[in-house]
């Protein structure tokens, strides 16, 4: 047995908001090693302060533990305050790491400037690391800030320099997308031999008991056909377009059609405003808490997967829940790969983003296609259970850190 530190700044623990996906690898690691889960005390979904006596309470029978690295925090995602805030837990987590002999870090990217600075006590102290590439920065931010190309090398100058860093010392790489993972030989020239693709996913198991406890709670009308988002309400993600859609179908006469838009952020307001506009069948159901979720997305007849054109996302969370529900998806998001991935594994459709009629026509191309539908859900059961279930998938993470270990 071993002791391993898994570092994320954003992870979702027992009865928190978010993503869980780090707390999955704590427990896969924790079979076999003594894990650490380092995180802030800062929850980055809810914008707060964590309550940490509760979270320790709610960890008390897991295998792994519990630490948190204080953070004063930040009330938007893109914002200085957010790398300053950052920069503050990073210290604080150095300090953590002082605590414990660690054989191995599993160190979350971004922050960019968190993965230098913990590469750079990983090799100092001969410790092995592994770089789990989940969002690129600095191109992420590119979108939203809109940079002029003159002097965005010189604003987002150490971002990649701190990427760089940390790659240049990793001993392996794992990407939650085939992009990602060889984020650092194609955008800084860094090889790291042991590189592996695995995508974020989703619990099945919990999915499933999601859709069991909560489907026959959430009404539905026999004539209804339900159109569903899940995710956040930001600037990536083309909600104007599916509201201009669903307007365009209502005056078309198929009033039957329902937008379910499941989730909150920063441009929810914005987007309220778009709805009002026209008549249309638009719900914006809000933040709705996972199990729940599940059971929305198996009660609709299509998901959708909505991003707008400059969006540099690539595989997302999201994918893993739209796909255990079985239904088709309709993909507007640009990345190549996923794109690729649409169409040979025929679990949906791809439309241009940004196009209000081609994706009018695609809602009613599968709407109009019952056989279709049916395929392509089965089909995406079917990915979700072979590649996307993080009990299964999250194996060869398991496989690469033993590896290391020898």
């Amino acid at each position: 047995m071993r002791n391993i530190a898994i570092i994320t700044l954003a992870v979702a623990l027992e009865g928190e908001k978010g993503y869980s996906r780090f707390r999955t690898l704590a427990e896969i690691l924790s079979e076999d090693h003594a894990v650490d889960l380092i995180t802030s005390s800062f929850q980055h979904w809810e914008k707060k302060q964590r309550d940490i006596p509760k979270l320790y309470e709610n960890n008390k029978n897991k295998k792994y533990g519990l630490k948190f690295a204080f953070e004063p925090g930040y009330k938007k995602n893109v914002d200085i305050r957010r790398i300053k805030s950052h920069k503050i837990a990073v210290k604080n987590i150095l300090r953590l790491l002082k605590d414990t002999r660690y054989d191995l870090i599993y160190c979350i990217i971004p922050d960019n400037y968190m993965a230098r600075k913990v590469s750079e006590y990983a090799k100092r102290n001969n410790i092995k690391l592994v770089i789990d590439v989940e969002d690129l920065w600095p191109e992420a931010m590119q979108m939203v800030l809109h940079i002029p190309v003159l002097i965005d090398k010189i604003v987002f100058y150490n971002f990649r320099k701190n990427a760089k860093k940390a790659y240049l010392k990793a001993d392996g790489i794992i990407g939650t997308s085939d992009e990602y993972r060889d984020a650092p030989i194609n955008k800084y020239g860094v090889d790291i031999k042991n590189r592996e693709t695995v995508y974020v996913g989703c619990d099945l198991s919990d999915f499933d008991a999601g859709v069991y406890e909560f489907l026959d709670e959430i009404p539905k009308n026999k004539d209804e056909f339900w159109i569903t988002y899940a995710g956040n309400l930001g600037s990536s993600y083309d909600i104007p377009t599916l509201i201009k859609a669903a307007q365009k179908l209502y005056e078309n006469g198929y009033q039957n059609m329902r937008i379910k838009i499941l989730g909150s952020g920063p441009l929810e307001a914005e987007f309220k405003k778009i709805k009002q506009e026209k008549p249309c069948n638009v719900e914006f159901v809000g933040y709705t808490p996972y199990r729940k979720m599940a059971a929305y997305l198996v009660k609709s007849d299509i998901t959708i997967n909505s991003f707008v054109r400059k969006a540099p996302q690539s595989i997302v969370t999201k994918i893993g829940d739209y796909l255990a529900a079985g239904k088709p998806m309709i993909n507007t998001c640009s990345s190549f790969e996923f794109k690729e991935k649409v169409e040979n594994d025929r679990f949906g459709i791809n439309v241009i983003a940004e196009d209000v009629d081609e994706l009018a026509k695609a809602v009613m191309f599968l709407y109009n296609n019952t056989t279709l539908r049916s395929e392509m859900g089965k089909a995406a059961r079917t990915i979700a259970e072979k590649q996307f279930d993080r009990k299964q998938a999250y194996l060869v993470i398991k496989d690469m850190v033993n590896k290391l270990l020898l």
